[in-house]
């Protein structure tokens, strides 16, 4: 999936464990910082 957010930064509260886990490596996946 092409977010276009590579080399924008994204703040994921609760990212410990999870769901903000996953969204968390999925956003850096995708190149968010």
């Amino acid at each position: 999936m092409d977010l276009k957010i590579d080399g924008r930064v994204a703040l994921v509260t609760g990212s410990s464990k999870g769901i903000g886990e996953g969204i968390a490596r999925g956003l850096a996946r995708e190149g968010a910082v």
